[in-house]
Order: structure tokens, then sequence, then C-alpha cells
């Protein structure tokens, strides 16, 4: 019997889908927005809201998700797949979230410069361009986690998640470090 039939006939019959478009405009998509707005000098005068608060929501916002990832992981090593499904999506919605702040302070105003020096400025540098890239580079890797999943690719899904979750929760935390360290100079 093949393996459609197979599964058919067990009740597990799943239409595979290809996200591989999605995911790689997804992420020209965020990643070049990023890119756009880090040459962008910012909104002059703006005055609607005070948008200092929002590098405070981005940290807010990465915390949540370095918890969520933590329950994900640990209930995917209890072998709970519903409570780690769970888990993940709330990451994947704090992580928008924070997508919209930092879009939004960036676009809203100027860079803030850091002002340390010392060993502080080259921890501080060193911290922020790993987080930099690595979140470029978690975007296609957390996309194709979850599409491997949605498609009941267990195996490959496990493959790429062991590299995905640790860059997501190092980005994740690195957010909150650097936003703590640069954080007097707003």
């Amino acid at each position: 019997m093949n393996r459609q039939n197979n599964q058919s006939v067990l009740g597990q019959s799943h239409r595979k889908r290809n996200y591989k478009p999605a995911i790689i405009i997804i992420t020209i998509l965020i990643n070049g927005l990023v890119a756009l707005l880090a040459g962008l000098p910012g909104v002059e005068n703006f005055t609607a809201f005070d948008v200092t608060i929002l590098p405070m929501l981005n940290a807010i916002f990465n915390s949540f998700t370095f918890l969520f990832l933590i329950g994900a992981l640990m209930a995917i090593l209890k072998k709970n797949i519903t409570v780690h499904r769970r888990f993940i999506y709330a990451a994947f919605i704090t992580t928008t979230l924070f997508l919209v702040t930092y879009v939004a302070h960036h676009f809203l105003s100027a860079s803030t410069p850091y002002g340390g020096t010392g060993l502080m400025a080259g921890l501080y540098y060193f911290i922020l361009i790993t987080h930099i890239i690595l979140a470029a580079v978690i975007v296609p890797l957390a996309l194709t986690s979850v599409a491997r999943a949605w498609n009941m690719e267990n195996k490959r899904h496990k493959k790429i998640a062991r590299w995905t979750m640790p860059i997501w929760l190092y980005v994740s935390l690195t957010g909150v470090i650097v936003y703590i360290m640069i954080s007097p100079y707003y």
C-alpha cells in the first residue's frame, strides 16, 4: 500500500503545502524593512505620544518571547505537543508585536547611540551585532520550522528546530540585554 493510501486508511490524511515562497517573501519583507529603517533618520517633531516607550515595549515583548520559548522547549521535552504548539504560537505573537513596535520606533525616532565606553562598549556592540545578524537569520528559520510542523514533517521539523530554538532564544534574550544596556541613553 502506498504512503498516501496508508495515511488515509489510518485517518491521518494531510496534504502538504509549499510554504517556501511565502517564507522567502516574508523574510525579504521583514529583513528589508528593518534594513531600510536602519538608514532612515526618523520622523522629526513627532509628538502624538512619547516614542521612548517603544524600546521598553520591545524589551517586554522580547521577554515574553523568551519565556514562551522556554515553555515550548519544556513542553516538547515532556512530549506535550499541544502545549508546545501553543507556546510557539504565543512566541510568534509576541515576536510580531515586537516587530511592530520596533518598526514604529525606528520610523518615528532617530537611532540612539550607546554612550558607554571601554569594556562595556565592546560588550554592548558584540551583543548588538550578534543579535542583529541572528535576528535576520531567525526569520526564515522560525518560519521554516513552523511550516514543517504544519506539514507534519516531524523529522525535518526536529532537525531544523535544533538550530531554530537556541538562536531564537539568544535573539530574544539579547534584545532585552541590549535594551537594558542602552536604556540610560534614551
